[in-house]
This record gives C-alpha cells, structure tokens and sequence, in this order.
C-alpha cells in the first residue's frame, strides 16, 4: 500500500516504478563492486610482486622437499606446477589475439602517433595497477603494425590486454576499466571502435587459465651424492659441463644458441654440496630442444663424475619405468600446447607461463 502511494506522489507507472527500482541497484551495485576493487588494488600493492597463486600454493611440485634437507616428508616424483619465474626487464611481444582480449580504432584519416599517445601516455596508473600486460600498436602504412612512434602516421590503433598469466585469469574489474579507457579512447580520437564484449573474453580468459594450468609443469632430476662436495670442485664440474653460475651466485643455467633450457635449485656456495636438484620448466622450452633428455643426460654425467646418483623425492634410485611414465606425459603435455595453438617455447607461451 506505502509503494502505491509512492507511485501515486510521484505520477509513475509499474514499468517505470520497476525501471527506477532497478536503477537505484546498479548504482548500489557499481558503488559496491568500486569500493571492493579500490581495497584489492591497495592489497596489490602491499604484496610482493612476485607472490605465487594460491593455485601454485596448493599444488604439489615434481621436484619439492628433495632440495629441501629440512623436509620431514617425502613425495613420489611427479608432475606439479612451476613456480612463478621473476625477470630482470620486461621484455616486449606483439599482440597476439591468442591470449590477449584485442581492440581495433580505425580512423577515418591518418592521426599522428604523438596525438594518440599523449592520450594513451595518462594511462600510468593502469600500468601500475593491473596484473595483466597491456599493449598498444598502430598501423603504419609504409611500415605496417609497430610499437607507436611520435613522429609517424597511423591509420588503425590494436590496444590489447593479457586475458590469463600465471596469476590466474583477468578480473571483470581490471578488464572493464581496460574497456572504458579504450572507448574514452576511441571518443576523443573521434574513431571508429571495433570491441569484443566483455563477457565473452572473461569467458575466454577463464578456459586460456583452465588449459595453462593443466600445462604449467616443472619436472626435477634430482642428484644424491654419496659425500659431500666442496664447492670449489662443485662449480668446476658444473662450469665444465657447461653451466654457468647465474647472477644471485646460488643457481646454476644450463643455456642452447643463448636460451635457457633449465636451471639448478638454490644452493649454498658457503657449504659441500649433497644434492643437487635440476629444474626444467617444460612450457617455457620448444619440444625440439629435447630438454628433458638433455637435462637427464646432464644428471647422469655430474652423478658419475661426483660421485652421486639419480634418485626420486625419497631418496631412492630413480627407475627407468619413471623415467619412461615422465616421457609419455611430456608427450602428451607437449601435443595439448601445439593443439592450443600456444606451442612450448613460443613468445606467446612465455608470455601466458609469465
């Protein structure tokens, strides 16, 4: 009866009362959703950058607790998730439609690449607040899609954000506000804007995330030593199989025609050496490289030449029919990825396994 003489006051019918009503939610709603967004972004902030997923958290990995001498249990070896790989600089990619949610502005005349990123130039805070990678390229016509320069003319603008990464998928939040700039974008260029809705590509952000955590595997081969080994005739024996001593003076790289096949874990310089862990983190490394066999072949060669042995996570010799059962799923891990179209070793899956 209130709510009818509300109507009434008001001069409103059902369908606009309802509309009103309606109304009145989204706002309550957008305010909600705004507030608990600024309280994630302020937690972003406040943790490391490199923190791992709760996903990788939960996750066992094949090589874990054998490097770890403090370790009270043990697992059997297997498959497990790779941790989450820190770099020294950014390294620049092209858009690729694969894994990035992509937004075409085409215009109607040639704009100057110093218009378009004096706009794109106040987007700093995006940079800094998104977990996703975000990029922009611009259709030169004499040179065709570019990294945008001030001095040359465009014809179309890509803008494109990172939809999955090893933090997990993008958030409605982040990937809307990604939206709503290049609109504002595309409004103050007077443009022409060709965009994806944003349902569809949080859709395709949670399957890109569902597939790259099936395929985010790191394998170890773990080496025992029967004594322990100096550390001066450890990094000799490394160095002369052809490792190199990586910046932190704790981990050992294994490199082919300059890239990084796999790495050592963390180990001590001030104390013998009893075990080492070898580390392959098989997205990361083309299947030609034929990394695994490699890094085995490698495992066995230091293990004879210190002495040493190949055991799983317990300490006991590693079979050949566990050798065999790592072959077939590396098969198969490796046929999934091609079939994705997100090949190992590729930029795309450095970029997604990042």
């Amino acid at each position: 009866m209130y709510v009818e003489q509300i109507m009434t006051m008001l001069g409103l019918s059902d369908l606009q009362f309802a509309l009103a009503v309606i109304g009145l939610l989204i706002l309550i709603l957008v305010a909600i959703l705004n507030l608990k967004y600024s309280r994630a972004r302020r937690k972003a902030r406040e943790q490391s950058e490199y923190a791992l997923d709760d996903r990788f958290a939960r996750e066992p990995s094949f090589g874990q607790g054998f490097a770890d001498a403090d370790s009270s249990e043990r697992n059997e070896p297997s498959f497990g998730s790779a941790l989450l790989a820190t770099t020294s600089s950014p390294e620049k990619f092209a858009i690729d439609p694969r894994i990035d949610c992509v937004i075409m502005l085409r215009f109607d005349e040639g704009i100057s690449g110093a218009e378009i990123l004096e706009e794109i130039n106040t987007w700093t805070d995006l940079q800094t607040q998104s977990a996703a990678k975000w990029m922009c390229e611009g259709l030169n016509i004499d040179q065709g899609w570019e990294e945008l320069n001030p001095q040359s003319s465009y014809s179309e603008l890509q803008l494109a954000i990172q939809l999955a990464s090893r933090r997990g998928a993008i958030g409605v939040l982040e990937l809307s506000d990604f939206c709503s700039r290049a609109q504002a974008l595309a409004d103050t260029l007077g443009s022409q804007i060709d965009m994806p809705s944003v349902n569809s590509m949080l859709e395709s952000a949670k399957e890109l995330d569902v597939m790259a955590a099936d395929s985010d595997i790191q394998l170890s081969i773990n080496v025992l030593f029967d004594e322990a080994c100096p550390w001066g005739n450890f990094d000799a024996l490394m160095r002369q199989r052809g490792f190199k001593l990586a910046r932190n003076g704790r981990e050992y790289e294994f490199y082919s025609s300059g890239a990084l096949i796999f790495t050592s874990a963390g180990l001590d310089p001030n104390k013998p050496v009893m075990q080492l862990t070898l580390l392959l983190e098989v997205p990361l490394v083309a299947q030609e490289e034929r990394a695994f066999e490699r890094m085995l072949a490698e495992g066995v060669e230091i293990a004879q030449a210190a002495h040493g042995r190949l055991v799983d996570d317990n300490g006991i010799n590693l079979s050949e029919a566990a050798v065999i059962s790592i072959r077939q799923h590396l098969d198969g891990l490796y046929a999934n990825l091609e079939k994705s179209g997100i090949p190992a070793g590729s930029s795309t899956a450095n970029r997604l396994f990042s």
